[in-house]
């Protein structure tokens, strides 16, 4: 073997020439495809958020007693340690349907409120406002507010 020749890099260039040509024409695959489909995005999110709220059943026993089919998300937004679970707990064995509690951090809130999405879902947002007691605020929820975006939040500061 010569040490002064140059390997031959050919079979190298042309694997890597093939790889790029195939990576190519999956791209524009991909790109067809997401462009000649007959639905967007958002479409394809509605009908999954459908699909779910259609398959998921009330609280068991108490569900008969429910004051609104809305699903209620209790976010702890003030300093009182586990406020959110009471409150869980209490509005479930009133009969609501609740998801599990959280916490938000945004520090916005100063009363307990309960926010609904839109005018048809007001009057459920009353009624549990009447059953949380206390007189909560009742108000539309703001865009830059996304928790619980499929159902109603009960944001609650203090008991």
């Amino acid at each position: 073997m010569n040490a002064d020749r140059e390997p031959n890099r050919l079979p190298l260039r042309a694997g890597a020439m093939l790889l790029l040509a195939v990576a190519v024409v999956f791209v524009g695959l991909g790109w067809h495809s997401a462009a000649t489909s007959g639905q967007s995005p958002d479409e394809d999110l509605r009908e999954a958020q459908a699909s779910v709220a259609t398959t998921t059943t009330p609280a068991s026993s108490s569900a008969a007693n429910a004051s609104t089919s809305e699903r209620l998300c209790v976010i702890n937004a003030g300093s009182v340690s586990g406020l959110a679970s009471e409150v869980t707990d209490d509005l479930k064995a009133k009969g609501f349907n609740t998801a599990s509690p959280a916490n938000y951090d945004g520090g916005s809130f100063t009363e307990n409120t309960i926010l609904y999405r839109d005018s048809s879902q007001k009057a459920d947002a009353e009624k549990v406002a009447t059953a949380l007691g206390s007189n909560p605020s009742v108000e539309q929820r703001p865009s830059s507010f996304t928790m619980c975006r499929d159902g109603l939040a009960v944001v609650v500061v203090t008991r």
